[in-house]
């Protein structure tokens, strides 16, 4: 069996690491949350203690899935010592504008292919190995790269360049955040105006108002659960960042960004920061 090293064993990683582990030999790296470490070795993952430790094992692939740029940059100069050139790198992270490009760079300098996977889809798409890829890298690393992110992924959709499919990924958050970021003000504006919100969803699901971010948290939150949608108010303001940031010379689009981007960094400032962005919506006075 190939050999693959996952760096980022989080929300997401824990789903993709599941998967990867019916097909492939997979190493991971201790965590602060320990609960999906634990899981996972008890699924067959072997766990590293340092990235010393990547040098005397011949991997086939390694994967990055971290919280945002300035960690992935990080990672990437400790480790590039320690990676045979033979090793493809896959990253999973969701990267500024500059951000894949700068981990093209650090790799490129080793002599070591980089290539980058931005995923679409949350933790139970991932577990349920039904995800989608957005790929960017040289043309001859495609099918080889498809041999790993297929255990996780449903299709994936090559870009070109890493560029390009780093600023395909923030395009894809932009419309899935604004979407998510209207259905939140969508259950709020009914609770306010005492509206039954059962019969408001099916309506909205037989029209154009229906969407993937409605059938995460319309269930759900009927039923008083407001945590369908597993993306946290901190992680979804720094994509806003970047994305206000990627379009700024758009006028139209950073302005719907900067609007959605204030949304989320009042909740941070209000210490919602940890909760899921559905959550919000039992947030009266937000």
């Amino acid at each position: 069996m190939t050999k693959v090293v996952f760096i980022g064993v989080g929300y997401m990683g824990y789903g993709m690491v599941k998967n990867l582990l019916k097909k492939h030999n997979v190493f991971i790296f201790a965590h602060k949350n320990r609960k999906p470490i634990n899981k996972l070795v008890k699924l067959g993952a072997i766990e590293l203690k340092s990235y010393k430790e990547l040098k005397n094992n011949n991997l086939n692939c390694l994967m990055l899935c971290v919280t945002n740029t300035p960690i992935a940059l990080k990672v990437a100069n400790e480790i590039k010592n320690f990676i045979n050139k033979k090793t493809i790198i896959i990253d999973l992270t969701t990267h500024d504008k500059k951000g894949a490009s700068q981990m093209n760079k650090i790799f490129k300098s080793k002599n070591i292919d980089y290539n980058f996977c931005g995923v679409m889809g949350g933790p139970v798409q991932s577990e349920q190995g039904i995800l989608g890829g957005i790929y960017g890298g040289k043309k001859r690393n495609f099918l080889k790269c498809k041999k790993y992110l297929n255990a996780f992924c449903k299709s994936v959709f090559n870009f070109g360049d890493v560029s390009k499919a780093s600023s395909a990924k923030l395009l894809s958050n932009f419309l899935s955040l604004m979407t998510t970021t209207s259905v939140i003000e969508f259950f709020k504006s009914a609770k306010k105006l005492d509206i039954n919100i059962k019969l408001l969803c099916d309506v909205a699901r037989l029209g154009s108002g229906n969407s993937g971010a409605l059938d995460r948290i319309a269930d759900k939150a009927i039923k008083g659960n407001y945590k369908g949608y597993v993306f946290s108010v901190d992680n979804t303001y720094k994509d806003l960042n970047y994305i206000n940031d990627l379009v700024s010379d758009l006028p139209n689009a950073n302005k719907l960004s900067k609007m959605a981007k204030s949304f989320y960094k009042q909740a941070s400032k209000k210490g919602f920061g940890n909760l899921l962005v559905s959550e919000l919506i039992d947030k009266e006075k937000y």
